[in-house]
């Protein structure tokens, strides 16, 4: 698989919740972070998001927003309107005047990921996605908005879970969006994957992950000097190549360990390491425990420091 495809099969995404969002008059509503992959799709009207320290971005009609992992961001009918806390909910929420029609309506909620490798692999990802009707129109990505639209209000048999497939579609297509798009951005896999050169050794990486890939082999795929090719990796993807390499191996393994299928043995040999007590080591160096100790605590009940990753 390629790159993109392997993070998106290790997160597993789907739709925790989806509920209608909807305004009317002067209102602005404040939600604090949260570690959860967070969306909003306008169906009619537009709305102003702020994050922290930086300047209000209108959403309107026809466009998406995701948060890869959701920080804290205000919502409001336009910049500067006052704004009350909030919590994320599942049930349909009105803001502002709470009679006439809607002036602002929206799809809005969160994706559940495997949270086991949600912190390593997220860090790759962009703090934001925004894609908006202008440049998704006449796309597969605006075809997709236009039938989640009409599911919305209609009111056909299945409805529902419609309307999650086409979110978790739209979560996939929104990545490879921020893949192919022209707009700069910040360091991560996506950002690699845009780069030719940095995108055929992220390619050969997760092909065979098994190789003992060095600095200068794959400076050689990118077809640049080792010094060019470790500086320009590190810019692009926020890492060095090696690092990526260990971080990448790191995450297949505690997948397969919680599945607990595989041997250590088998483990070892299918991510690049010449023995289990190799692997073992490895993994106690950067989890801070043992394979088998993770796959229990795990099991039994998640412990934030057998979680962390560097």
């Amino acid at each position: 698989m390629d790159p993109l495809s392997d993070i998106i099969t290790l997160l597993r995404p789907s739709t925790a919740m989806a509920k209608p969002i909807s305004g009317r008059g002067q209102w602005g509503v404040r939600y604090k972070s949260y570690d959860a992959p967070g969306f909003t799709v306008v169906l009619t009207g537009g709305a102003w998001v702020t994050l922290d320290d930086r300047e209000p971005f209108r959403i309107a009609e026809g466009d998406f927003l995701l948060f890869p992992t959701t920080p804290a961001f205000s919502l409001c009918s336009k910049p500067g309107a006052p704004c009350i806390p909030a919590e994320p909910l599942a049930e349909a929420v009105r803001h502002g005047e709470k009679e006439g029609q809607p002036e602002f309506t929206a799809l809005g909620g969160s994706f559940s990921i495997e949270s086991v490798n949600a912190p390593l692999l997220l860090a790759l990802l962009p703090d934001h996605i925004h894609i908006s009707a202008s440049a998704g129109r006449a796309t597969r990505f605006g075809r997709l908005i236009e039938l989640l639209s009409e599911e919305c209000v209609a009111n056909y048999p299945g409805k529902e879970l419609i309307i999650q497939r086409l979110l978790e579609t739209l979560l996939v297509e929104a990545l490879r969006w921020d893949i192919i798009g022209n707009n700069a951005a910040s360091a991560g896999l996506l950002n690699g994957l845009r780069d030719p050169a940095i995108a055929r050794v992220l390619r050969a990486i997760h092909k065979d992950v098994r190789v003992r890939w060095t600095v200068a082999n794959l400076a050689g795929i990118a077809g640049m000097s080792r010094s060019a090719f470790a500086a320009r990796f590190h810019e692009v993807v926020g890492c060095a190549p090696i690092e990526y390499l260990a971080r990448w191996r790191i995450a297949i393994a505690k997948d397969a360990l919680l599945s607990g299928a595989k041997s250590l043995d088998r483990i070892a040999d299918e991510i690049g390491y010449e023995s289990a007590s190799a692997f073992s080591t490895a993994f106690s160096k950067r989890l801070g425990c043992s394979p088998g100790r993770f796959a229990t605590s795990y099991v039994a009940g998640v412990s934030p420091g057998l979680l962390a990753v560097s």
